[in-house]
């Protein structure tokens, strides 16, 4: 049963939305006895947090008070009220000492407001449900823009019920100085280990919210090293990493990962040239790897927005997410929209990255293709401005490696078989040195190891 209140425009149900009388009631009793709470309150609540009309007109005039520094209590609010012609809408001068009769106890001020988000979650989470039917109807709008909208929708409501409240200084330093003691007592690295020991002393592993470039001349190994990076993380701390790769097919990338793990030759592997034990190694590690959390996404012409829908879909599934690679940076798209200045569709492309990185909380590693003018130098070890379609790649990037091996420039490469080294050179760290790690590169079966 349903009825329109004509006085206020509101639909009235009998089984009422969800819903907390008291505590709205309580919070803005709270307002007016004290600044502090006006500040928290502000920060915290949305003015549709409030379920009824008049709780919502009260909070919204004393945010404006509150913006305008004037003192706040029940007669200047009273006064404010009725100088904007409000006072009625609210039901009168009965209802502010209603509200100013309840007294509240301060200290719990954040469980009172909690009560309120609560509610007004559950309410956005029934509204969208109806949106999503009403949606189903619709057919003159592309089925395809209907779910990223509703998928987008749920993912900003179950990132308001995770939602971080902003930290005071002392705050965020007492957290601070909580983890340096955790550290002392217990040293580990701060970040995700990459299973490289020099490497990861440079970095301190991959940091959480980083966008990370691996960058290098084609056939130098990035491709081989993000997959040994992947390879790794999942080993050693079992997040789910999920691997969006532009170049190579889902095929040709678990080729390469058996030939790193079996160590049994990619030419061979390939072939299907196998000796008995190498079936007895494939059939053992098959078993290990069909059991890890690794994802691989081959789709072309990927774009930012399937990458971000992608990532949704994994932690809905997972609850969550190690790092994300992304194999190369150059075959990516901004948008289905053609943007001439190649360079600047990058630079949006680097920024929505690093955007992710945030709003996920995750590292994002993105290889990347140098341009041909280290070809043409006497010294090929590659610099920083040598990224292809820089635009704001150094910018953007929290760490930045190039792939440099002797051997690939040598025009004798019997000579150099030898010398399997790999220098991964650190061009770029925003929150640490730069330098080189030495690691040796078996091209055989494309594996990394550190060089002990």
């Amino acid at each position: 049963m349903q009825k329109l209140n004509k006085k206020t425009g509101r639909l009235i149900v009998e089984n009422h939305l969800p819903h907390n009388f008291l505590a709205e009631k309580i919070v803005l009793s709270s307002m007016l006895m004290s600044a502090e709470a006006i500040d928290t309150t502000l920060r915290l609540l949305p003015i549709e947090s409030f379920y009824f009309t008049n709780h919502q007109e009260i909070y919204k005039a004393i945010s404006k008070m509150s913006k305008t520094k004037m003192p706040i209590d029940i007669i200047t609010l009273n006064t404010f009220l009725q100088d904007k012609g409000l006072l009625q809408k609210i039901g009168g001068v009965k209802i502010l000492i209603e509200i100013i009769n309840q007294i509240p106890n301060l200290v719990y001020l954040e469980e009172y407001i909690g009560l309120i988000q609560e509610k007004f979650l559950r309410r956005s989470l029934i509204k969208l449900g109806y949106q999503a039917i009403n949606s189903g109807y619709i057919t003159n709008i592309p089925f395809e823009n209907i779910l990223y909208d509703f998928e987008n929708q749920l993912f900003y409501l179950t990132n308001e019920i995770k939602k971080q409240k902003n930290l005071s200084t002392a705050e965020l330093l007492s957290q601070i100085f909580i983890e340096l003691k955790q550290k002392s007592l217990n040293p580990s690295l701060s970040g995700i280990s990459s299973g490289f020991y020099d490497f990861d002393s440079f970095t301190q592993g991959f940091q959480n919210s980083d966008l990370i470039i691996i960058a290098g001349r084609p056939s130098m190994g990035k491709t081989a090293l993000a997959l040994n990076i992947a390879l790794n993380i999942i080993k050693t701390s079992k997040l789910p990493v999920l691997l969006f790769s532009l170049e190579m097919s889902k095929e040709q990338l678990i080729y390469r990962v058996l030939s790193m793990e079996t160590s049994i030759n990619q030419m061979r592997l390939r072939r299907g040239n196998l000796y008995k034990n190498d079936w007895l190694k494939l059939t053992e590690i098959i078993k290990t790897l069909s059991v890890l959390p690794l994802f691989i996404d081959d789709s072309p012409n990927l774009s930012i927005n399937d990458i971000r829908s992608k990532i949704k879909s994994i932690i809905f599934e997972q609850n969550n997410i190690g790092i994300i690679i992304i194999d190369y940076l150059q075959l990516m798209q901004n948008s289905k929209l053609k943007i001439e200045n190649r360079v600047q569709e990058l630079s949006q492309i680097t920024r929505a990255l690093k955007s992710i990185a945030r709003e996920f909380n995750v590292p994002i590693i993105a290889l990347s293709q140098l341009s041909r003018s280290v070809e043409n130098r006497l010294n090929k070890r590659p610099i920083l401005s040598d990224l292809r379609e820089s635009g704001s790649i150094e910018q953007d990037a929290d760490l930045v490696c190039m792939l440099y091996r002797e051997n690939y420039y040598s025009l004798n490469k019997e000579e150099t078989a030898d010398n399997p080294i790999t220098e991964l050179i650190i061009v770029k760290q925003r929150n640490g040195p730069t330098g080189t790690v030495n690691l040796r590169f078996n091209d055989k079966c494309t594996k990394f190891l550190d060089n002990d």
